[in-house]
């Protein structure tokens, strides 16, 4: 990142930015644009190796088969599915970048992988031209591609083969590929995917669908250090993981259950709550629990699916924070306040890094004007019923111990939920 950013205990800060402290209290620009950013590493068949690339729900729903090798109603997406179903938007790794492309007489795969092998070239002599032939491409049984030439020379390249414009063409019913083949998945891969992920200031959630104990470990430490050190605020969603952070949601119910919180967790707004949330993912969900055994998971920091009449929901919107300070009570253990303060730092730090860094004079004035724009962020917070009313009396704007620095003091309240109700009836 070209500017610092994170939180801070003391001011010995090095690089310009803006560094921020949240605490609970003792005994008791514009507002950022809409989350909705995940990213996940995932084992694919298909692909372009070795880069970050973007999906949408639009794009699987129309270009998956060339973006993933696969039809979108494919077994094979179902996780991506899942996240879709709530992210905007998911950044995704190729864990398997490094194989073979597979290849046959006529063409080579445009990607790596064993989703290739299911490629297949059919020539046909032309109908209207008897000296032109039909070439088509078949991705398992779907057309994907066809295309009427005289020549090899004259063959285009397209979303999935690369042609081989010296092959001689002839009538074949069917040439399928061979020879592709995925590269191992292993901790190298995951770490190639987060110093790359590691550029894309806009994620709000990272993902690990697996269960290898020291990939879990590697990813709840960059998160923590995301959060800590580079002032990107996300939180990394696993499975079975006790990271005792507000920078770990451990998913209890299994390692397939984490796209569709990972989505979740990374599209709500900063307003809203998981809670209570109705399950509408494609992954079957283990609900056996005991109300003994929920409410110990509640206590363990672990973010359960638990079964509610027919449906199923989510019990509380939590991270795996369970070790409480006086700097860092309950409160932050809920993930709807730590959006809250994720959203409200990031919208403090996009204004200050681009409307007052190496721009506005650490003066009086200067100070006022932040001050001002901070006051701003936090009432279109409270507009948004994420933060309680405040006053602005309780936001200052100082002078820091080095003449380049200013400290910001202020107080808010986070709005929640309602999540438990007590009621208390007399009868006369």
């Amino acid at each position: 990142m070209a500017l610092g950013g994170g939180t801070f205990s003391s001011q010995n800060k090095v690089l310009p930015g803006a560094y921020f402290q949240f605490i609970s209290t003792k005994g008791a620009r514009n507002v950022a644009g809409e989350r909705g950013v995940a990213a996940i590493a995932l084992e694919l068949d298909w692909g372009e190796d070795n880069v970050i690339f973007d999906l949408t729900a639009a794009d699987i729903q129309k270009n998956s088969m060339a973006m993933l090798g696969y039809s979108y109603d494919s077994e094979k997406l179902k996780g991506i599915r899942d996240i879709l179903k709530h992210a905007k938007l998911v950044h995704v790794y190729k864990l398997t970048s490094g194989g073979e492309k597979a290849s046959n007489t006529y063409a080579t795969a445009k990607y790596t992988g064993v989703a290739g092998n299911s490629i297949k070239t059919v020539i046909a002599s032309n109908v209207d031209n008897t000296s032109a032939y039909d070439v088509s491409t078949y991705m398992g049984t779907t057309l994907v591609d066809r295309q009427t030439v005289t020549s090899p020379a004259e063959l285009k390249d397209n979303d999935y083969v690369s042609f081989k414009k010296d092959a001689s063409l002839t009538k074949e019913a069917g040439v399928s590929m061979t020879g592709g083949t995925n590269a191992a998945a292993d901790t190298s891969a995951h770490q190639a995917f987060l110093d790359k992920i590691e550029s894309y200031p806009d994620v709000n959630t990272i993902g690990y669908a697996g269960t290898d104990e020291s990939i879990k470990a590697l990813y709840a430490a960059f998160a923590k250090r995301m959060r800590d050190e580079v002032g990107i605020r996300l939180q990394a969603v696993m499975h079975g993981y006790a990271g005792d952070s507000i920078a770990c949601v451990n998913v209890k119910n299994s390692a397939d259950n984490v796209y569709w919180v990972l989505g979740v967790t990374a599209g709500l707004a900063g307003n809203e709550s998981a809670t209570n949330m109705v399950y509408d993912g494609e992954m079957p969900v283990k609900t056996d629990y005991t109300q003994k055994q929920l409410e110990a998971a509640i206590k363990s920091g672990e973010y359960v699916l638990h079964k509610v009449g027919s449906s199923v929901r989510v019990l509380e919107d939590i991270n795996s924070l369970v070790t409480y300070t006086d700097d860092m009570g309950e409160v932050f253990s809920d993930n709807q306040t730590v959006r809250v303060i994720d959203t409200l730092a990031d919208s403090i730090a996009g204004i200050f890094c681009t409307k007052y860094i190496g721009r506005v004079p650490n003066n009086a004035s200067g100070r006022t004007s932040l001050w001002s724009d901070i006051v701003s962020i936090c009432q279109q917070m409270v507009d948004m019923k994420a933060l309680e009313s405040f006053d602005s009396s309780d936001i200052t704007v100082e002078q820091g111990t080095a003449k380049k620095s200013v400290v910001v003091n202020s107080a808010v309240v986070v709005i929640n939920t309602m999540d438990k109700l007590y009621m208390k009836t007399v009868i006369a």
